[in-house]
């Protein structure tokens, strides 16, 4: 975050595994569920615009991710994550909330709202995994391969992460020194790197999303769908077959905006999501 404040100051007990939790704010209720590969640090200049917006925000890392547990034998697979996420809403004492999910986050958000619709009071996805549009081809070769780069030299791996990463954001100088170590971090070392491969690339996998067709057109929720004009992971069609396939939502595109587009137009993207949650509460439910 900006301020001095961690953006993660907690922690919660999800089924015997520990989860790097973060509050901030009062007010009306806010989920973000971050995606891969990332952790918490994608929200950093979004969370303050949030809370000074009026919303009592709750974040995390995914389990096996960033700040959370890694066990060794966890599933950290998209359809896991949701059933950790409805635990955790338990937790947080949220019968109700609004939703905000990227990457992964966005899958998984979408299927907790297949499941719990009645929790959810507005669902905002941007750049999501849907359909049989993941793994992307740069990273495919990994996930098919995951167990050989688990053991690949340190260096190697440091290289190539860095390498996708600067892949995820339109403007790349943005991706560099201080912010890059700091998105590293999580992905390198010698727990970081194999639990990369086992926690996260091991699970791209499009079974978790290939129902989308089927299950979508059934959400009554309020959705709207962001996408980053230049995203090269998730090309931008993919949200406009989302916002065609779900009644009623909305597509709103960020040019000169990547995958993550939280890093690219920070601003814009909390100010769409802002607006739109007001405009749900306006309305009631």
């Amino acid at each position: 975050m900006r301020s001095q404040e961690p953006l993660l100051n907690g922690h919660a007990l999800i089924h015997g595994q520990r989860i790097a939790t973060g509050i901030h704010g009062a007010g009306t209720p806010l989920v973000l569920v971050h995606g891969t590969p990332a952790h918490s640090i994608i929200w950093r200049e979004l969370v303050p615009l949030f809370v000074d917006a009026g919303f009592h925000v709750h974040l995390y890392d995914l389990l096996g991710f960033g700040r959370s547990e890694r066990p060794v034998e966890a599933d950290t697979s998209v359809a896991a994550q949701v059933t950790l996420l409805a635990a955790l809403l338990d937790h947080w004492q949220l019968p109700t909330t609004h939703l905000f999910g990227h990457d992964i986050g966005g899958a998984i958000a979408l299927r907790l709202a297949f499941d719990h619709a009645a929790r959810l009071r507005s669902l905002s996805i941007a750049d999501a995994p849907s359909y049989d549009s993941w793994p992307s081809p740069t990273w495919k070769h990994l996930r098919d391969d995951f167990a050989r780069y688990a053991l690949m030299p340190a260096s190697e791996h440091r290289a190539t992460m860095a390498r996708q990463l600067g892949m995820a954001v339109f403007h790349k100088d943005t991706m560099q020194g201080e912010l890059l170590r700091c998105y590293l971090e999580p992905l390198c070392g010698v727990v970081g790197q194999p639990s990369f491969y086992q926690h996260q690339v091991a699970h791209y996998n499009a079974c978790h999303t290939m129902d989308f067709t089927e299950k979508l057109p059934q959400l009554t929720l309020p959705v709207q769908v962001l996408w980053g004009k230049q995203d090269e992971w998730q090309p931008v069609a993919y949200g406009h077959r989302l916002q065609r396939d779900i009644p009623g939502a909305t597509l709103h595109l960020f040019d000169e905006a990547g995958h993550f587009l939280m890093e690219d137009a920070p601003a814009a993207v909390a100010a769409q999501v802002i607006a739109f949650i007001h405009q749900m509460e306006r309305r009631g439910p």
